[in-house]
């Protein structure tokens, strides 16, 4: 008996129980559609990589990244057109990402494009959210 793919929500989001670990964000990325998952899952490695021990889970149908007390620096969704990637203190970031939030010290990247993002730019991003305190989610 095979298990049904993911349903895609609004926007082409998949739809991935809540989960912690590897596993529930490894499965959010593999049913990202189309060149959204090569990004996911260069994304995750790029986090895994600068943070090793990354803390992962799954809520609210997004993988979610932190330091393993319970916090979260970052978090990323699919959207129609763009993976948004949110970093939870990106107003204390250097770059500050591009796009803004209702709540003041999120901050947004938009990948737009099929493998077309700045990845040293975000490789850098990632190291500095990580040593910042996380958000409870």
């Amino acid at each position: 008996m095979s298990e049904k793919p993911p349903v895609l929500l609004s926007g082409g989001n998949p739809q991935i129980e809540k989960g912690d670990g590897d596993a529930p964000v490894q499965a959010y990325i593999s049913a990202m559609p189309g060149w959204k998952q090569g990004v996911g899952q260069k994304l995750d490695a790029i986090i895994t990589s600068v943070v090793p021990n990354v803390a992962k889970k799954v809520r609210w149908n997004s993988p979610f990244y932190g330091i393993g007390d319970g916090t979260s620096f970052l978090s990323f969704h699919c959207m129609t057109r763009y993976i948004k990637v949110a970093f939870f203190k990106g107003t204390e970031l250097t770059p500050v990402p591009e796009h803004t939030s209702k709540q003041a010290s999120v901050r947004y990247l938009h990948i737009d494009e099929p493998g077309v993002f700045d990845e040293a730019r975000f490789t850098k991003r990632v190291k500095q959210a990580s040593v910042l305190p996380g958000e409870k989610i």
